[in-house]
């Protein structure tokens, strides 16, 4: 006798596809708006959730250190104790010179 086929998978109610060419009912949770302003005559935004930064439409790389600070690029030997404290810092070492379009990699 041949075995009998395996019954349909069980997903959790929460992990259930959606029929094809439907979207899913669940909601979304909703992104976080950016953080924008104008510094000494310069752009900034700071997007909250990944703490990307852009100066006049330009990426200025930003990173979190251990004890939860921030520094930048331009400013790596000082902390800070958000991303926006870090990009007015670097339009104050900036003055009127604008941010590469793209980082130079090591290599």
């Amino acid at each position: 006798m041949p075995p009998s086929p395996a019954p349909p998978p069980r997903w959790p109610p929460s992990c259930v596809p959606a029929a094809p060419g439907r979207r899913s009912a669940r909601p979304r949770s909703p992104r976080a708006p950016l953080t924008e302003e104008t510094y000494r005559g310069r752009h900034i935004s700071v997007d909250p959730v990944s703490a990307a930064v852009r100066i006049d439409g330009r990426p200025l790389h930003v990173m979190r250190r251990a004890d939860g600070s921030y520094l930048s690029a331009v400013n790596h030997f000082q902390s800070y104790d958000t991303p926006l404290e870090a990009a007015r810092a670097a339009v104050d070492e900036l003055g009127t010179t604008q941010l590469a379009l793209a980082a130079p990699h090591h290599g």
